[in-house]
């Protein structure tokens, strides 16, 4: 989910890219970061200057600060006909309460409910911050608005957008704690997010941040695994500071991130091909968004058509859910639909990292249940989310500005 953070009566963060578009592509906030969560100052009329730290973290601090060891943290699937989100546990405050929260490299920020949130989020555990003897108030509100949902409902207008307020206590993740972490309670919510079986949203950006930073800070090596499976294998899991090598087979292929990246996961890939088949259109280079947070792909509208006129004449855009497409369902299982998108290793070798044809259908439209959203979605950004993360054990290694992938050892 793409989210666009701002502060009440402030001003408005740039967004990185601004993701509004109908499709499930859950949770995957790729959220600008949120500023100074540990200072505690009110609104104000001018822009704030906000201090960033690098993304970079060498390898001699690496070397000398190993204080803790990796934890893994066992992840459940929100499934609903597809896989649609993973998520796990922390904790906050003194003593601990605790919420499940999406694990999302699309975002930077942690938000969980709190009790102001009221019925809007009676559906989701809240955070009572009166119950926590470590817990501050930030005193800053701000909304952040998202460009992906979840499930297959469109994103129109503002429909999936929370109210904040900023805070700081004690946030303890596979039982590693950090004190003093920077977070948002939730004070309200749109009624999209009701039906989420998670709490709250934790962001695992390419620049750590919040409880990460602090973990790395007490020497956990910089980095993560990701096992994220389909719901009918499960058993997914989030190592924090390392990876889980029983995970997958054969080596693991690192590439470099770009140079110009920053919160971002992202690779730049030389094309993408079809069932063996490519275009001048698709034979071309494109920077791909790697979001967990996100259940399918989102390209341009050119780039998506000329992929489904390889699949299907009969995949065609859904008018009802603009930037969806999709056919009937009683096609898609006679469809092939591998898609192959080409990157190149820190060796300079390529490799491809493919989405099998089972990732077409995404799910009936509720429109109309005899017609099957398509996987990939329109819009003016290029990413990649858990259609085809589920199909890879990945490492996102803050301090190497690098990912990992291996094929999945189920």
């Amino acid at each position: 989910m793409v989210a666009i953070f701002c502060f009440s009566r402030v001003f408005i963060l740039a967004p990185t890219f601004k993701m509004m578009h109908p499709a499930f592509l859950v949770l995957g906030l790729f959220a600008v970061s949120a500023s100074a969560l540990n200072s505690h100052v009110g609104p104000r009329a001018e822009p704030v200057k906000i201090t960033l730290a690098s993304r970079k973290v060498s390898s001699t601090q690496l070397l000398q600060r190993r204080a803790l060891s990796p934890s893994n943290v066992p992840l459940a699937d929100y499934f609903n006909g597809t896989d649609l989100q993973w998520f796990g546990n922390l904790t906050i405050g003194t003593p601990p309460q605790t919420f499940t929260v999406v694990f999302d490299t699309g975002s930077s920020t942690l938000e969980v409910p709190g009790t102001q949130c009221g019925a809007a989020c009676k559906n989701q555990k809240t955070f009572d911050s009166s119950k926590s003897s470590t817990f501050i108030d930030g005193g800053r509100t701000s909304t952040i608005t998202f460009g992906t949902g979840v499930g297959v409902d469109p994103v129109i207008g503002n429909n999936w957008q929370l109210s904040l307020r900023s805070a700081t206590d004690t946030v303890s993740v596979g039982g590693l704690p950090v004190k003093s972490v920077g977070f948002f309670l939730i004070t309200n919510q749109t009624p999209t997010f009701a039906p989420d079986p998670f709490d709250g949203i934790q962001g695992m950006s390419a620049r750590a941040q919040g409880f990460f930073a602090g973990l790395i800070s007490q020497g956990l090596p910089s980095l993560f695994g990701m096992f994220l499976t389909p719901n009918s294998v499960g058993n997914a899991e989030l190592t924090l500071g390392g990876f889980d090598s029983t995970k997958f087979t054969g080596p693991l292929t690192f590439a470099s991130l770009p140079s110009t990246a920053s919160s971002t996961w992202e690779l730049s890939s030389s094309g993408i091909s079809v069932n063996g088949k490519t275009t001048t259109t698709l034979h071309k280079t494109r920077t791909f968004i790697f979001d967990s947070g996100t259940s399918n792909i989102v390209l341009s509208q050119t780039d998506a058509e000329a992929i489904y006129a390889i699949i299907s004449p009969n995949i065609k855009p859904n008018s009802a859910e603009p930037g969806t497409y999709g056919i009937p369902c009683s096609q898609v299982s006679t469809l092939p639909a591998k898609i192959d998108i080409a990157f190149t290793s820190q060796q300079g070798t390529p490799f491809n990292l493919t989405i099998p044809s089972s990732e077409l259908s995404v799910g009936p439209f509720r429109s109309n249940p005899s017609l099957c959203q398509t996987l990939i979605n329109a819009d003016e950004f290029t990413l990649v989310g858990g259609s085809l993360l589920k199909h890879y054990y990945s490492v996102w290694d803050i301090g190497g500005e690098r990912m990992g992938f291996a094929p999945n050892g189920f």
